[in-house]
C-alpha cells in the first residue's frame, strides 16, 4: 500500500498560551460580573463608608452631641465644621452620633423582613395547594394594610419607643412584597429539570429547598433585602421627623426634628437641616444604585453579560427591550492547518494482498458513492476507459478514429 499524504495541525506554542491565559482570565471575570457595574461599586462603597461612621461614631465625633455651649446658632467654622443648633450643640457630632441609629434600624428591619420573606413565600411556592393558598393571603392582607399609619399607631402606644422597637416593626410591616416575588419565582422554579432530577434520586424536601433552590433566588433575596433597608430607612426618618420614635435619640430624623421646631429655616440657619437632608438622599442614593447593579445582573433583557456599560458604549452596543447582549470570549489564537509533503520514495504495493474488484463504497470524493455512481460517472467522461460495467463493444466513432 502506498502512503498517503496526511494534513497535519501543528501546534503553535504563542497559541496555546494565549488560549491558556484567556482559559485563565475570563472565568475569574465572570466571578464578580455584579461588582463590575459602576453603579454598584459606587452604591456599596457610600454604604460601607456609612456602615463605618456607624461603627466609630461615638468616638470619633470632636463634641459631645447633647453638650450645651454658648455659641448659639454659630455658621460652619474650623471650631464647628457643621454649625451650631439654638442650644449651641455641634451638628457634626449629631450626625455623626445618629448614623448608628439609621443604619442599625435598617440593617435590623431588612434582615428580619427578608427572614420572613424567605420562609413565607419559599414555602408556599414548593407548598401548594391550601398552605399556599393560606400563606398566600396572609401575604395580601400585610400588602394592602397601610405600613405608616399602622408605624404611627404602634409606636405611639409605647411608652419609649426605640430603635429596636422601631426596626421590629417596620420589620413586620415590609416582609409582604418580598414574600409575593420569592413565591412565585419558586413556582417557576419548582418545575425545572434539575429540581424534578433531585426528587427522583429521593432528596429530601428540604435539601432540595436549601441546596437546590436558595441558591438560585440569592440575586432576588438581595435585591428584596435592599428595598427593605430602604424603605425602613426613609420610615424611620419620618417617624422620628415627626416626633413619634424617641427625640433624645439622636438620629438625621431627629435632628431635622428639632431644626423644623425651631425655626431654622426661617433663621436663616440652613446648615442645622440641609447637612441631615443631604445624607438621607446620599444613603438613599446607595441604596438605589445596588438595586440597579443586582437589577441589571438578574433581569435577562438588562444582563450585560461581563460587559460594562462603558465597554458597550465603546462597541457601539445599545441594549433594548427584548434584546439580550451576549459577550463572546476573545477568539484563540489557532494555527492554520499546513500540508506536508511526502519526500520520499512511496512503499511497492505488497504483492500478497487481493487486487480491488473495483470501486468500493467510500472511495469517492464526499465518500458516500455507491460502485453504480462511480462507475456511471467514468463511462461519462470524455476519454475515459471503460470499467467494469462499461459495455464491451466499442462506438462507431471510436473505430473511426483508430
Amino acid at each position: 500500500m502506498s502512503n498517503v499524504p496526511l494534513d497535519v495541525i501543528p501546534v503553535d506554542a504563542a497559541g496555546a498560551a494565549e488560549a491558556a491565559e484567556v482559559d485563565a482570565v475570563v472565568p475569574s471575570r465572570k466571578r464578580f460580573v455584579f461588582l463590575r457595574g459602576a453603579k454598584a461599586i459606587t452604591g456599596m462603597v457610600i454604604i460601607g463608608v456609612f456602615t463605618l461612621v456607624a461603627i466609630v461614631g461615638p468616638w470619633i465625633a470632636p463634641y459631645d452631641p447633647d453638650e450645651m455651649t454658648a455659641d448659639l446658632l454659630v455658621k460652619p467654622s474650623w471650631h464647628h465644621l457643621m454649625g451650631t443648633d439654638h442650644l449651641g450643640r455641634d451638628v457634626f457630632s449629631q450626625l455623626v452620633v445618629g448614623t448608628r441609629g439609621v443604619i442599625v434600624v435598617g440593617l435590623v428591619a431588612g434582615v428580619i423582613a427578608t427572614v420572613l420573606a424567605i420562609a413565607v413565600g419559599v414555602s408556599a411556592g414548593f407548598l401548594g395547594g391550601v398552605g399556599d393558598e393560606v400563606l398566600s393571603s396572609l401575604s395580601n392582607i400585610f400588602l394592602v394594610i397601610p405600613a405608616l399609619p399602622l408605624i404611627i399607631i404602634i409606636c405611639s402606644q409605647l411608652s419609649e419607643a426605640g430603635n429596636f422597637v422601631v426596626a421590629l416593626v417596620l420589620a413586620f410591616t415590609g416582609w409582604a412584597w418580598g414574600a409575593r416575588l420569592l413565591r412565585a419565582q419558586t413556582l417557576s422554579l419548582r418545575r425545572r429539570d434539575f429540581i424534578e432530577a433531585a426528587r427522583a434520586s429521593g432528596e429530601k424536601t428540604w435539601r432540595i429547598v436549601w441546596f437546590e433552590t436558595l441558591p438560585n433566588l440569592t440575586a432576588i433575596i438581595a435585591s428584596s433585602f435592599i428595598s427593605t433597608v430602604t424603605f425602613a430607612v426613609l420610615s424611620q426618618t419620618t417617624l422620628a421627623f415627626i416626633g413619634v420614635t424617641s427625640v433624645s435619640d439622636w438620629s438625621w430624623g431627629s435632628i431635622l426634628y428639632w431644626a423644623q421646631g425651631n425655626q431654622a429655616l426661617a433663621r436663616g440657619a440652613w446648615w442645622w437641616f440641609v447637612p441631615a437632608g443631604l445624607l438621607i438622599a446620599l444613603l438613599g442614593m446607595a441604596l438605589s444604585l445596588v438595586n440597579f447593579g443586582i437589577d441589571e445582573f438578574v433581569n435577562p433583557r438588562l444582563r450585560l453579560a461581563g460587559l460594562s456599560p462603558r465597554e458597550m458604549r465603546r462597541r457601539k452596543i445599545r441594549p433594548r427591550i427584548g434584546f439580550t447582549v451576549v459577550a463572546q470570549d476573545a477568539p484563540r489564537a489557532v494555527a492554520r492547518p499546513a500540508v506536508v509533503p511526502v519526500t520520499g520514495p512511496a512503499e511497492p504495493a505488497d504483492e500478497s494482498l487481493p487486487a480491488a474488484a473495483g470501486p468500493r463504497r467510500g472511495d469517492g470524493p464526499t465518500g458516500f458513492e455507491p460502485p453504480s455512481a462511480l462507475r456511471r460517472a467514468a463511462s461519462a467522461a470524455p476519454g475515459a476507459p471503460a470499467g467494469p460495467g462499461a459495455s464491451a463493444g466499442t462506438s462507431d466513432h471510436e473505430e473511426s478514429a483508430r
